[in-house]
C-alpha cells in the first residue's frame, strides 16, 4: 500500500514535469495554488475525525449498556436467591453486596487505565461454589443462568474499558490536524487578515475539540464524561437491605471496599 502511494506520487510529479507541457498549448507557470490543496485536506481531516468519533462513541455506548446489564443480572441473582433455602439465600446476598463493592470501589478506578481488579472474582467464585448446595433443586438452574449473565456482562464491560482506537490512529489524527491547521495558516493573507485569522482560530478550536472528545469518549471509565457506577451501587444498596432484613445479627464477609475479612 505504501509502495503504491509512493509510486503514484512519483508518477504524478513526473507527469507534471514532462507530460503537462505537451498537453497544454500555453505554458502554465502557476498551476494549483496552496489554497487549492487545502480544501481536500480539510475535508479529509473532518471525515477522519467524524469516522473515529462515531467508532469511539459506539464503544462508549456498549460500555454503558454492559455496566447496566451487569447490574441487572446481579439484581436478578439476588432476587432469584429468594427462592433458595435460607442459608443459600444469605450467602448469595452477602456475596452480591461484596461483589458490588469490589466492582464499585476497586475495579471501576482500575478500568480508567484499561485494567481490571481481581477482587470481584473472589466473590463470583464464592457464589458459584455455593450453588453446589442447591444442586438438583429447581432454583439451581435459575441461579446459574443469572450468574452466567452477570459474568458475560462483566466481560463485555472490561472489554469496552480498553481503548477501541489504537494509539497509532490517534497520533495520525493529531498529525493530520497539525498539517491541516498549518496549511490553512499559510493561506491566510498577510494584510487585512483579521477575519481569516478569526476563522482559522475557530476551525482550529473545533478540530481540536473533536480530537479531545474522541480521546475522552474512548476512555468510558476514565474521562471527563465517564460512566459512573450508579447502577451497581444501587444493586449493592438493595442487596444489603435484603441481607440485613433476613440476617440482622450477621456480618458481611467483606469490608467497605469489597475485601474479604476474617469471620
Amino acid at each position: 500500500m505504501i509502495i503504491v502511494a509512493v509510486v503514484a506520487l512519483l508518477a504524478g510529479l513526473a507527469a507534471n514535469r514532462w507530460l503537462r507541457p505537451r498537453l497544454l498549448d500555453v505554458e502554465d507557470e502557476e498551476g494549483m495554488a496552496v489554497k487549492d490543496l487545502v480544501g481536500p485536506l480539510l475535508t479529509m481531516t473532518v471525515l477522519l475525525l467524524s469516522f473515529v468519533l462515531v467508532t469511539a462513541n459506539g464503544s462508549y455506548g456498549k460500555a454503558e449498556v454492559a455496566s447496566r446489564g451487569e447490574a441487572r443480572a446481579l439484581d436478578q441473582l439476588v432476587e432469584t436467591a429468594e427462592y433458595a433455602p435460607a442459608d443459600e439465600r444469605a450467602r448469595v446476598q452477602a456475596d452480591a453486596v461484596c461483589y458490588a463493592r469490589a466492582v464499585r470501589v476497586q475495579e471501576w478506578p482500575a478500568m480508567a487505565d484499561g485494567d481490571k481488579s481481581p477482587a470481584p472474582s473472589v466473590w463470583s467464585t464464592d457464589v458459584r461454589t455455593s450453588f453446589k448446595d442447591v444442586a438438583g433443586q429447581p432454583v439451581f438452574g435459575m441461579l446459574v443462568a443469572a450468574d452466567n449473565k452477570r459474568s458475560d456482562e462483566r466481560e463485555e464491560r472490561l472489554t469496552q474499558a480498553t481503548s477501541s482506537i489504537p494509539g497509532t490512529i490517534f497520533w495520525f489524527l493529531l498529525a493530520t490536524l497539525v498539517v491541516t491547521v498549518t496549511a490553512l495558516g499559510i493561506c491566510v493573507p498577510r494584510r487585512n487578515n483579521r477575519g481569516q485569522i478569526l476563522a482559522l482560530v475557530v476551525i482550529t478550536g473545533l478540530l481540536t475539540t473533536a480530537l479531545v472528545i474522541i480521546r475522552d469518549v474512548d476512555r468510558p471509565f476514565g474521562g471527563i464524561i465517564d460512566i459512573a457506577p450508579t447502577a451497581i451501587a444501587e444493586v449493592e444498596r438493595q442487596a444489603l437491605r435484603d441481607f440485613t432484613r433476613y440476617q440482622p445479627a450477621s456480618r458481611l464477609p467483606c469490608d467497605t471496599e469489597g475485601n474479604r475479612i476474617a469471620t
